[in-house]
This record gives structure tokens, C-alpha cells and sequence, in this order.
């Protein structure tokens, strides 16, 4: 059965371009152990979601989950005010689209976050931490957030810039 942790998995190896992959290299930018790394990918293989014989994801099958899919498996748990890096519609790939509201932002619960906001929990729990150092990694995750989320207008938003991203990977 296929995990949260499992999409943060594809999300990463998509994030790293053509850049090959290691289990335990991909574990150490995630903050997560090798073998949760091997499970989540296998479990990926399982699902259809990656490609067992090049390891990476198959793109066409992760586009239809994350755009029909991941909201109604894991749907977004929103909680109290909390101190934490912005998610969803509070980050650069909606700051275009979107007005500023006053209300709080949704954030990834994290002590060393810029923003206060209600707590949005993260695919997994290192999220926050691996986001940190990757931009392109972090604005995958956000886009998946806002699907799984966000109002009608940001999830409409949201799926039409990771379709983007994820059919330039391929083109």
C-alpha cells in the first residue's frame, strides 16, 4: 500500500533532473533512512507510479494521481497557529495568480521557520528539513499541497503548473 513518504520519494527524483540517484544519497537529502527510501520506492514500482527498470517515475501515472488522486488518499490535515515555512497557495508559484488575504497562511509545522500560520502537516514528517535546500523540490511539494488543500480556484492553479513541470521533464 502506498505511503506519503512515497510521493516525497518521486517528487525529489523528479526534482533532480537527470541527475542519477542513490538510495542512500536520496535518504540523506531527505532526512529519512536508505530503507525507507528502498520501501517507498518499491512501493512506487508497485503502485505503477515508478519505472523498476530506469528508477525513475512514470510521469504520466504520477501526473493522474497527484491531479485526481492524493487529495482524497492524503488529504491535507490543517491545525492550529503554529510557527513554520509556508505551503500551498502562500508561496512563490501562486504569488502571481493569488491576492494576499489577511488571513494565515498554511504552514509546515517547523521550529526554524519564517512565518506563522495554521498548521498544514507535511507528506512526511523531514519535509520541511529536506525542502530547505532544494527550490525546486520544495515548489513540487507546495504545488502537490495546494491540490490536496487548497480551495477550487488554487487547485485548478496548482495542477495546471505541475502539469507544466512535470511534461518539461519529459520534453
Amino acid at each position: 500500500m502506498l505511503k506519503p513518504q512515497d510521493i516525497v520519494i518521486l517528487l525529489k527524483i523528479i526534482a533532480r533532473g537527470d541527475l542519477p540517484w542513490r538510495y542512500d544519497f536520496l535518504a540523506k537529502e531527505l532526512c529519512m533512512s536508505a530503507s525507507e527510501v528502498h520501501a517507498g520506492f518499491k512501493r512506487a514500482e508497485r503502485s505503477h507510479l515508478a519505472d523498476p527498470q530506469s528508477k525513475q517515475p512514470i510521469i504520466p501515472a504520477l501526473e493522474e494521481f497527484l491531479t485526481h488522486g492524493i487529495r482524497y488518499v492524503f488529504p491535507a490535515e490543517v491545525g492550529e497557529l503554529t510557527r513554520g515555512i509556508p505551503t500551498a497557495y502562500a508561496t512563490k508559484p501562486f504569488e502571481i495568480f493569488l491576492m494576499k488575504t489577511q488571513e494565515p497562511p498554511p504552514v509546515w509545522p517547523f521550529a526554524d521557520g519564517n512565518m506563522r500560520g495554521y498548521s498544514f502537516l507535511p507528506l512526511y514528517k523531514t519535509v520541511p528539513q529536506a525542502a530547505k535546500n532544494d527550490e525546486k523540490f520544495y515548489e513540487l511539494l507546495v504545488l502537490v499541497d495546494a491540490i490536496r488543500g487548497g480551495r477550487a480556484r488554487e487547485r485548478l492553479l496548482a495542477v495546471q503548473e505541475l502539469k507544466k513541470r512535470l511534461n518539461s521533464r519529459t520534453s
